[in-house]
C-alpha cells in the first residue's frame, strides 16, 4: 500500500472537564475526523459546542479523556509532555483570536520567538523572520511594539510567528474575530496563499465568510460532527 497522506487522525475523542467535584461536563462527545496534507479546513458550530476545545486537542495543546490523536501516524497518547512540545514545534503553527503578542517584544522578536525553543538565535533567523514580515505585509513596521500596531496588523504578527518554524499545518481560533471586515480579507488572503504553498489549515470560525474560502466544511454540535466529518 502507498503511504497515506493523512496528517492528523482523530477516533474518538471525547472530552470532559470536572466544574465541581463529582460534577463533570462533557464537551466532545465522540469525534472522528481526518485531515489530510494540504486540506483547507473551516469548523463551525454554535458557541459552546466544542470547536476550539477540538482545536487544542488536534494539536496538541489538550489531551483527550478517551481516543486517540495521531500525527502523521504517531499516536500522541504515548508521547510525553516534552514530545509533544517538540512535535507542536515541529509541525504546528498557532493563530488566536487574541493574538498572544509579547506586548514588550518588537513585531519582529515577536515573530523570531518560537525559534527560541529549537535552536540558537541566528542571524538567519532573524532574516527568515524579516522576510515573513514582509510577507504578511509589515517589514516596515519590524520596530513596533505590539501597542503601535493596529489589531489587523498584530494579527498578521501572530501568522508571521506561526510560520517561523515552517510549520506543515495551521491551526487558527477565530483568526478574524476581533477584525474589521478589511483586516479580515487581508489575513484570509494570507492563509489562502499558504494553502495553495501546501501549507495544511484547520480555521475554527463563526463566521460564514470566512468558512467559505475553506475546501471542507465541518460543523460540530453538542460536542459531535454533523456535519461534513466525511472525506
Amino acid at each position: 500500500m502507498g503511504k497515506s497522506n493523512s496528517l492528523i487522525e482523530a477516533q474518538g475523542i471525547e472530552k470532559s472537564y470536572c466544574v465541581e467535584s463529582n460534577v463533570s461536563v462533557s464537551v466532545l462527545r465522540g469525534i472522528d475526523l481526518m485531515i489530510k496534507t494540504g486540506d483547507n479546513v473551516a469548523i463551525t458550530g454554535p458557541s459552546g459546542s466544542g470547536k476550539s476545545t477540538l482545536l487544542h486537542i488536534l494539536g496538541c495543546l489538550d489531551r483527550p479523556s478517551k481516543g486517540t490523536i495521531r500525527i502523521e501516524g504517531a499516536d500522541t497518547s504515548k508521547m510525553t509532555e516534552k514530545r509533544l512540545a517538540e512535535l507542536r514545534s515541529e509541525k504546528i503553527g498557532f493563530v488566536f483570536q487574541t493574538f498572544n503578542l509579547i506586548p514588550s517584544l518588537t513585531a519582529l522578536e515577536n515573530v523570531e520567538l518560537p525559534t527560541a525553543f529549537v535552536s540558537k538565535k541566528t542571524t538567519a533567523t532573524a532574516e527568515k523572520a524579516m522576510n515573513l514580515l514582509k510577507f504578511v505585509g509589515l517589514d516596515d513596521r519590524s520596530k513596533y511594539i505590539p501597542q503601535k500596531l493596529s489589531v489587523g496588523q498584530r494579527q498578521r504578527v501572530a501568522i508571521a510567528r506561526a510560520l517561523v518554524n515552517d510549520p506543515e499545518i495551521i491551526l487558527a481560533d477565530e483568526p478574524t474575530g476581533n477584525l474589521d471586515s478589511k483586516a479580515a480579507d487581508e489575513v484570509m488572503a494570507i492563509f489562502d496563499s499558504l494553502n495553495r504553498k501546501g501549507v495544511t489549515l484547520v480555521i475554527v470560525t463563526h463566521n460564514s465568510h470566512v468558512a467559505a474560502h475553506a475546501q471542507r466544511l465541518i460543523e460540530i454540535k453538542d460536542g459531535l460532527i454533523v456535519g461534513g466529518g466525511k472525506l
